[in-house]
C-alpha cells in the first residue's frame, strides 16, 4: 500500500464563489504544493480528472481525500435505493441532482428524501426565502426520526457534525449531497483503476477516502485562510506517516456509513467488563497477606480502555495499545559523528596525505558524488557519508595545504563514522506495548519515523471522599468535623500518574445520596476510588451498598497503616474502597492502587524498586502483618517520622519515601539495613 502522490480536498455545498480566494469555499492542495482554490465545483471536478490522468500516466499510486461523509447512517441507502449498497445511493444522487455554479436543487432533493422515508424525514436546513414542503427549517421540526442522528464513527470523531443539515454552521450535509454525484462521475470515468475506501479494497492505482481534517491539523495561523491551511497541514500528514501506519489505519472492516480516514476502528471496540467475582477471595477469618492481596489483583484486573491513534508528538504519559515498529532505520544511512575529513580507511601509520575534492558534505546537504581512492572530502557532523568515504579524521588532526589534507595515521577502518541503523533499524520492535510514554521514547519513536502511535484512552479515575465528619477546606468547619485532605490528596495522586482524575465530591452518610453519586460516576469514569466507609460498621456505607451488588470484597490486609479494603463493581466499573485516615489511604493508594490502576489502564504491572539503607531509628514489630513507615534520607541514613499514627498527615509531607518491613517479626536498630522505597518508584 505504497502511494506517491497525496491530494486532499476541503468541500463546500454552495454556488460559485467568485474569483478572489475565500473561506468556506473548494481548497485543494497536492502533498508538498501549495493549496489550489476552485470557484466552483464545476472546476475541480475537471481539475481532479485531469490530475488523475497525469499521475496514473507517470505511474504514480494517489490518495486522495475529501472532507465530507461517504455514506449515511444504517438503513438510509435501502430507503432510497431499496438496497443496502451505498455505491447505488451515490448513483441516486449523481441521477437526482443538478448542479452549476449559480445554483442547485439540494434543497428540493432533500425534500423529495424525506417524502421517501417514514415520519418526517431525516433532512433539515432550508435557509431559503421561499419554504419548502417536507424541508423543516429546524431540526427540531423534523421528529420523529427513523434513522440515526450521527454514524457509528461520528461517535469518536469529537465535534463531527449530522449530515442531515443542510444550512447552518457546520452544514455538512449540503457538501455530502453536492460531493457524491462528483465522485461517482469519477468511479464511472476511471472504472477499476480507482477504489473507494473503505468499501473497495485500497489497491487501484487511485483510492479516495473520507477525511476530516480537524483529527491532524492544529490552529490556523495568523492570516491565512483556515481552509487552505488544513488542506496543506492535512495532505503533508498522510506524506509524511510511514505506509504500515496508513495501512493500520484503513485496516477496517467497511459498514454501510463509510468510515474517516485515521479514526482507528479498533477504538469503537471496549473491552468487555470485569467478571463480578474479579476481587472475590476466600476470607475466612484470617487477615490477607500484602503479597497475596497483590498477586489477586495481578491475576484478576485487566484493562478497560480502548485504543486509538494519535500524534507521536502527544503521546507522553499514554499507555502503548501496540509495538512501536521502526519504519525507517536510525541513522538511516552511514554518517560522520564529528566534523572532519573523509576517506576510504583504514590509514595506515606514518604521514598521510590526501588530495581535497571540491565540495563538502553536510547534515541536509548530502555531496552527491564519488569520492576517489587516495581522496578525502570535507565532511560535518551528522552527514552522510559520500561514496568512496567509510572513515573519518577529526579536522583537529590534520593539516590542510593548497588542496591537500595531511594527518598522521593510524587509523582504523570506520573510524568517526556512524553505521547505517546502528541504532535502530527498520522494522524492530522498539517499544513494546502496556509501555507509559515518556519523553525520551517520544525522541526515539520519531527519530524511528514514526509519527502515529496506537494508545490506549485515557484511564478516567473518579476520586470520592465520604463521611458527615467532612468539612471542605476555606469552609468554617465544626469542631466535630476535619477537612477533607483525601480527595484533593488522591486527586493529585491520579493526575501524577498520567490519567484524567474526576472530582466526584463528598457524599454524605446517606445510602440514598451515595448511590446516586455512584450512579452518576459509572457513567462518566472507569474506575471509582472512594475513602472511608470502608470497613462493616454501621456508617459504612460504601461497603452496604458494594453488598447489595453481590460484588464486595471486604478485604482484612495484615499492613499497618491500612487494613480495610472495600472492593466491587457498580455498573461494571470497579470501586476501590480505601481507609478515611490519610495517612492509611495514600499508602494503600500507592502499595494497591497504582499497581492495580495501571492494569485497568492498559499498562504491565509495577513493583517499586527498592533500596538497602542503614537505619537511623529503632523499632521493634512482631509477626504478621507488613509495616510502611514514613521516612527520609538524613546524612546517609534512614530517618522515621516521629510518629505512626494514621492521622499525622503533616508526615506525608515530611516523608521523602516509605521503609518497608516485611511480614516477619524484627527488631531494627540504628545502623541496620532497610528497605527505604523513595516516592518517585511510585510515580510521584
Amino acid at each position: 500500500m505504497i502511494f506517491d502522490t497525496f491530494v486532499m480536498v476541503d468541500w463546500a455545498g454552495g454556488n460559485d464563489r467568485g474569483a478572489a480566494p475565500k473561506a468556506d469555499a473548494i481548497w485543494a492542495c497536492v502533498a508538498g504544493q501549495d493549496p489550489v482554490y476552485f470557484r466552483s465545483r464545476q472546476l475541480v471536478e475537471v481539475w481532479l480528472h485531469d490530475l488523475f490522468m497525469a499521475e496514473q500516466s507517470a505511474g504514480r499510486r494517489v490518495l486522495a481525500g475529501f472532507d465530507f461523509p461517504f455514506g449515511y447512517p444504517a438503513g438510509f441507502a435501502n430507503a432510497v435505493t431499496d438496497k443496502a449498497d451505498t455505491f447505488a445511493l451515490w448513483q441516486w444522487f449523481a441521477d437526482h441532482i443538478t448542479d452549476t455554479p449559480k445554483a442547485n436543487n439540494r434543497f428540493d432533493v432533500a425534500a423529495q428524501l424525506n417524502r421517501m422515508c417514514d415520519g418526517i424525514g431525516p433532512f433539515w436546513g432550508n435557509p431559503l426565502a421561499r419554504d419548502i414542503d417536507d424541508l423543516p427549517r429546524k431540526g427540531l421540526d423534523r421528529t420523529p426520526n427513523t434513522f440515526a442522528e450521527r454514524r457509528q464513527v461520528e461517535s469518536h470523531a469529537k465535534g463531527s457534525f449530522t449530515c442531515w443539515q443542510l444550512s447552518g454552521a457546520g452544514a455538512v450535509g449540503s457538501q455530502v449531497m453536492m460531493g457524491l454525484p462528483v465522485l461517482q462521475r469519477l468511479r464511472q470515468a476511471f472504472g477499476t483503476d480507482i477504489a473507494v475506501w473503505p468499501f473497495e479494497t485500497p489497491d487501484a492505482p487511485i483510492v479516495i477516502a473520507e477525511i476530516w481534517p480537524s483529527l491532524f491539523v492544529s490552529a490556523t495561523p495568523s492570516g491565512l485562510v483556515k481552509d487552505a491551511h488544513q488542506v496543506r497541514e492535512t495532505a503533508q500528514y498522510f506524506a509524511n506517516l510511514p505506509q504500515q501506519d496508513l495501512a493500520a489505519l484503513m485496516t477496517v472492516d467497511a459498514p454501510e456509513e463509510g468510515w474517516i480516514l485515521g479514526v482507528p476502528q479498533q477504538q469503537a471496540k471496549r473491552p468487555p467488563p470485569l467478571r463480578n467475582d474479579c476481587f472475590a477471595m476466600p476470607q475466612g477469618a484470617h487477615w490477607t497477606p500484602v503479597d497475596e492481596a497483590l498477586n489477586h489483583l495481578r491475576a484478576n484486573l485487566r484493562c478497560v480502555k480502548a485504543i486509538k491513534t494519535i500524534p507521536t508528538n502527544k503521546a507522553a504519559g499514554r499507555v502503548l495499545g501496540a509495538d512501536v515498529i521502526v519504519a525507517r532505520s536510525h541513522p538511516p544511512t552511514p554518517n560522520s559523528a564529528v566534523d572532519g575529513y573523509g576517506f576510504a580507511g583504514p590509514a595506515p601509520s606514518g604521514e598521510l596525505t590526501y588530495t581535497l575534492v571540491a565540495g563538502r558534505a553536510a547534515a541536509g546537504d548530502p555531496l552527491g558524488e564519488i569520492v576517489p581512492a587516495g581522496h578525502a572530502v570535507r565532511i560535518l557532523t551528522g552527514a552522510a557519508l559520500p561514496d568512496g568515504v567509510d572513515t573519518v579524521v577529526l579536522q583537529e588532526d590534520v593539516a590542510v595545504n593548497n588542496g591537500h589534507v595531511s594527518f598522521h595515521g593510524p587509523l582504523k577502518h570506520g573510524a568517526n563514522a556512524r553505521r547505517a541503523g546502528e541504532d535502530m533499524t527498520s522494522g524492530q520492535t522498539v517499544l513494546r506495548v502496556g509501555r507509559v510514554v515518556t519523553s525520551a521514547d517520544v525522541a526515539t519513536i520519531t527519530a524511528c519515523g514514526v509519527g502515529n502511535v496506537a494508545v490506549r484512552r485515557r484511564l478516567r479515575v473518579g476520586i470520592l471522599s465520604t463521611g458527615d465528619e467532612l468539612a471542605q477546606a476555606g469552609a468554617q468547619a465544626r469542631t466535630d468535623q476535619i477537612y477533607d485532605a483525601n480527595r484533593p490528596m488522591l486527586c493529585a495522586i491520579a493526575k501524577a500518574w498520567g490519567y484524567k482524575a474526576i472530582d466526584l465530591g463528598c457524599a454524605p452518610d446517606d445510602r440514598a445520596q451515595l448511590r446516586a453519586i455512584l450512579d452518576d460516576a459509572a457513567k462518566r469514569c472507569d474506575v471509582i476510588i472512594t475513602s472511608g466507609g470502608a470497613s462493616a460498621g454501621d456508617e459504612d456505607h460504601m461497603s452496604a451498598l458494594l453488598q447489595g451488588t453481590g460484588s464486595l470484597a471486604l478485604w482484612r490486609i495484615a499492613m499497618k497503616p491500612g487494613r480495610p479494603l472495600a472492593l466491587g463493581l457498580w455498573d461494571d466499573v470497579p470501586v476501590l474502597g480505601l481507609p478515611g485516615n490519610p495517612v492509611a489511604a495514600m499508602v494503600c493508594a500507592l502499595i494497591f492502587g497504582r499497581p492495580a490502576l495501571r492494569l485497568l489502564a492498559g499498562s504491565d504491572w509495577l513493583e517499586p524498586q527498592g533500596y538497602a539503607l542503614p537505619a537511623g531509628f529503632t523499632k521493634s514489630k512482631k509477626a504478621g502483618r507488613r509495616e510502611y513507615i514514613r521516612a527520609r534520607i538524613e546524612n546517609g541514613q534512614v530517618i522515621a517520622f516521629a510518629s505512626e499514627g494514621s492521622g499525622r498527615v503533616s508526615g506525608l509531607s515530611w516523608a521523602t519515601g516509605l521503609v518497608e518491613l516485611t511480614d516477619d517479626a524484627q527488631t531494627i536498630d540504628i545502623g541496620d539495613m532497610v528497605r527505604f522505597i523513595p516516592l518517585t518508584e511510585f510515580g510521584l
